[in-house]
């Protein structure tokens, strides 16, 4: 698919006078060719679906959309939303633009099918929309890969192992029914202006679900467990209804801290509890 010739991403943002707003937590990716790289780690995007949130200037737009894609991206900062129109109608309309706050958006409606998930999220509610992401009751999703840019911090917690430093929730929530790999780490010289932290990318596919959990309960099991990690499961644990008898059937010994429990054993307790 031909694409056309766009100036520079800088030149444009310059042109428009745009500026990262601190308050949204932007920081802006310039590099065409690391942009095409990030656009590249979902597969083939020729003719399919991608939901994007907070595309700014529109930099993971324009690999995107070069990919072949059909974008549908959420924007709140209504700065962005004249150089996203341009972008559009450079594209031939394969990029749609919602002005709306990406919280208060139902992707697989907008979708109405298949899709991907590519974005640099703001550093502000980007955990928030993962673990929404990951948490539907129908499996697997409708979206068939996520391919997040996080804070290098996050993204270790999101593959750690159990009994690290880094793993807790956010761990077993990704890892239960899903694959999540580091896919590529992004310097902070990367971006304008460059943040305090490094940055990492997350990639996403879901596999197969256990028998016989609720996603909501085992969602609300380990927020209970990692709420007091430093605790004894049977303490952080004692104001969920059934968690302490459930770690008697599994064989879990209610001294153990929630970091020493792996996957398995968090999905065998959630099984327990969904009965």
């Amino acid at each position: 698919m031909t694409s056309p010739v766009l100036p520079p991403l800088r030149e444009t943002v310059r042109a428009h006078g745009l500026q990262a707003s601190k308050a949204l937590g932007q920081n802006f990716l310039f590099d065409e060719q690391l942009l095409d790289r990030i656009a590249a780690l979902p597969g083939d995007l020729d003719g399919a679906t991608v939901f994007e949130v907070g595309p700014g200037p529109g930099g993971l737009t324009r690999a995107l959309l070069r990919a072949g894609a059909k974008v549908i991206a959420v924007e709140r900062d209504d700065r962005c939303l004249p150089l996203l129109g341009e972008l559009s109608a450079a594209f031939g309309g394969r990029l749609t633009v919602i002005a709306d706050d990406a919280m208060a958006i139902d992707a697989d409606a907008l979708a109405g099918g298949p899709y991907h998930i590519v974005a640099n999220l703001p550093y502000n509610v980007g955990t928030a929309l993962f673990t929404r992401w990951l948490e539907p009751a129908a499996w697997p999703p409708s979206w068939l890969s996520l391919t997040l840019m996080f804070q290098q911090e996050v993204a270790e917690r999101i593959v750690a192992k159990v009994d690290t430093s880094a793993y807790g929730r956010l761990a077993v929530l990704a890892q239960w029914r899903s694959n999540a790999r580091i896919a590529m780490k992004v310097h902070r010289s990367a971006f304008t202006p460059p943040p305090k932290v490094m940055s990492a990318i997350v990639h996403v596919t879901p596999a197969a679900q256990p028998e016989g959990v609720n996603p909501r309960i085992l969602s609300k099991l380990t927020e209970y467990g990692f709420g007091q990690r430093r605790k004894m499961l049977r303490q952080s644990l004692k104001g969920l209804p059934g968690a302490i008898d459930a770690l008697e059937v599994c064989g879990i010994e209610p001294t153990r801290r929630a970091e020493t429990v792996s996957v398995a054993e968090w999905v065998a307790l959630a099984r327990v509890l969904s009965r």
